[in-house]
Formats: structure tokens, sequence, C-alpha cells
């Protein structure tokens, strides 16, 4: 597995994966990603802000992710829980991720959660944190099988609720 960053020639690539993505979630029988969201306008905003990156395996598209290093405003406040490095601003943040159908069961998530790993602590970071539909058990059982710590209830912006992990690193 190749990670790189993205790039704008990437953007149809990125959405195909991502439709891709939400037909998976829907056959879940969860809303999760159900309102076209991530969207282009949101793919536009990874690239202009350098955050996205690519997975490829054998040169064919494996995954897609965003590291977010500069805050996170809807993990500010944590319910029914708490963080494991506590309130601090000291950690990284990945969204978007999405599997190609094909490439699954092939090292993408371990792909992916070694490099945000590797991304913390080349940015002093104690930890990687994410978040998922509550219904999300593929993408729950992930999380934990490369350690991450459930530890709580975050809220996106439009209020839905969000099961929210973390990792030290």
């Amino acid at each position: 597995m190749k990670i790189r960053k993205s790039c704008p020639a990437d953007t149809q690539s990125l959405l195909a994966l991502f439709d891709e993505a939400r037909k998976t979630i829907a056959s879940l029988g969860i809303n999760q990603w159900q309102n076209g969201y991530p969207n282009r306008e949101a793919v536009d905003e990874d690239l202009s802000k350098n955050r996205s990156y690519i997975v490829e395996n054998e040169g064919l598209l494996a995954g897609t992710f965003a590291i977010i290093d500069d805050g996170e405003p809807t993990y500010d406040v944590i319910h029914n829980g708490q963080w494991k490095t506590g309130d601090t601003d000291n950690y990284i943040a990945v969204h978007r991720v999405a599997a190609s159908v094909a490439m699954r069961g092939k090292g993408v998530s371990t792909a992916i959660v070694e490099f945000a790993k590797e991304c913390a602590v080349s940015l002093g970071r104690k930890s990687v944190r994410i978040d998922t539909h509550e219904g999300n058990v593929v993408m729950r059982r992930m999380l934990e099988k490369h350690g991450f710590e459930y530890c709580g209830v975050i809220y996106l912006e439009n209020g839905d609720p969000r099961v929210a992990y973390e990792l030290l690193v």
C-alpha cells in the first residue's frame, strides 16, 4: 500500500469512491453519509487545505481519508465519557475514511491507521481521534481491531450524534 496526498486530478475518483461507500453504508441500514456527503465541496475543501490522502495498491485507488491537524470543533465537548488525552487539542483527527469494495480486507485500514499514527507522532501529538455512526459496525470493528478505544459521544454541527474513539500514540 502506498499513501500520497490527493490532488485536484483525483476529484472524480474520490467522489466515485464516496458514492460506493455510501451504498455500502446504506446496506447496513444506517443514514450516515446518505445525504450526499462527502460531496464535491468537502473534497474541494480537503484538497485546498492539503489534508486529503489517497491509498493506492499496485496503482489502483484502494481508499481515502483526511487528516485534520488544526483541531476539530465537534470534539470540544464529549458526552457520556471522556477523551483519553483529556479535552486538549493535542491530537489529530481522521475523517472521511473510505475503502474501495474491491480492496477491502487487503490492508487499507491498517495502512490508514499506521499513517495517521506516524503523522500524529511527527506533529508531536499524543493521539488520533475519529468518530462514526453508532450503527456503522464495520467501522467500529476496524477501529477496535487497531486499538482505538471508545470514549463517548460527540455531536456533529447538524446535531447528529457520533460515537467517538481515540488511539494513544
